[in-house]
């Protein structure tokens, strides 16, 4: 079995949501999980706050946060194992960050060990 990696990219990041709506989301996310955690699918994750980040690029040349030239955010992600892509992928289908208009998940088989490229 194999890991992969789904990330949430938010089409703009810099939306601000109601605390309210937020919760939602928040108890949706955590529902979304616990469906994953139920079949021992689940393998971790993080959510990635908007604030206090840091660019680095070539040259030494650090710029705060992402937000500067593009409007699309990483609001966070979870790490699942799954047999196949597909799977992952079924997984990915049920997420909440896929309410939001223009988001979506992106599903990344993880690197293991000697199978770094």
């Amino acid at each position: 079995m194999d890991e992969y990696i789904l990330i949430f990219r938010h089409e703009d990041g810099n939306k601000v949501a109601s605390p309210e709506q937020i919760a939602i989301w928040m108890k949706q996310t955590k529902d979304w999980i616990g469906t994953i955690s139920v079949k021992n699918k689940f393998s971790g994750g993080n959510g990635l706050p908007f604030d206090d980040s840091r660019v680095v690029r070539p040259n030494n040349v650090v710029t705060n946060g992402p937000f500067g030239k593009i409007k699309e955010t990483i609001g966070g992600y979870i790490i699942v194992k799954a047999d196949s892509v597909d799977e992952a992928v079924e997984f990915a289908k049920g997420c909440p960050v896929l309410q939001g208009e223009g988001n979506s998940v992106e599903v990344r088989k993880i690197a293991k060990g000697d199978s770094i490229h």
